[in-house]
């Protein structure tokens, strides 16, 4: 079996509201194809899924994929749920620990949410992603729609999920940290 990245992600990985070709995972697949990486992309990603979900269906995903590399975009839907920050921590880090013991490199994708549930609910949502790469010696993108969140002209209509234009500039957002962790 040749070498992988599993994507475990949620509606920001599994192209909501475009066409696959469009979405960043399919970009991934064509920019590592360009810089000569011979890595196939699988998008294991599941729009409305939770780190419970996630967690849910680890084991099959390992098992099936035997990644290199997985990149896990995952904790925005429990953050928007309003679940405890500790909780979501936790599922994370059970992902992480899942993943490394079946010897894949890790790449967790930070996101953030609206403000809805106050500042300190926030703040702590998304400490949980550096924390956790601290404490389990993953890498970290520290917000994967940096430069897009916040362009109404980037997000469609909803504004929760970014447009097809956008989607360009989510993998650049992620390739600095995926590069590196990359073999030839």
């Amino acid at each position: 079996m040749g070498k992988s990245i599993v994507v475990l992600g949620d509606s920001i990985s599994a192209g909501y509201g475009m066409s696959l070709e469009k979405a960043w995972v399919n970009l991934l697949q064509k920019k590592l194809s360009q810089e000569n990486y011979s890595y196939q992309v699988i998008n294991e990603s599941i729009s409305g899924d939770t780190t419970h979900g996630g967690l849910a269906r680890i084991d099959s995903v390992l098992k099936k994929h035997q990644p290199t590399i997985i990149l896990i975009e995952l904790g925005a839907n429990d953050g928007l749920r309003g679940h405890p920050p500790l909780l979501i921590k936790k599922n994370l880090r059970e992902l992480i620990k899942k993943s490394q013991n079946a010897g894949a490199n890790v790449v967790l994708l930070s996101m953030r949410i609206p403000t809805n549930y106050g500042k300190r609910y926030t703040d702590l949502f998304y400490d949980n992603y550096s924390d956790l790469a601290k404490e389990m010696s993953v890498h970290v993108v520290p917000f994967i729609l940096d430069k897009i969140a916040t362009n109404q002209h980037l997000m469609q209509a909803d504004g929760l999920h970014p447009n097809g234009q956008a989607q360009p500039m989510i993998v650049e957002n992620i390739w600095p940290f995926l590069a590196p962790i990359l073999s030839p």
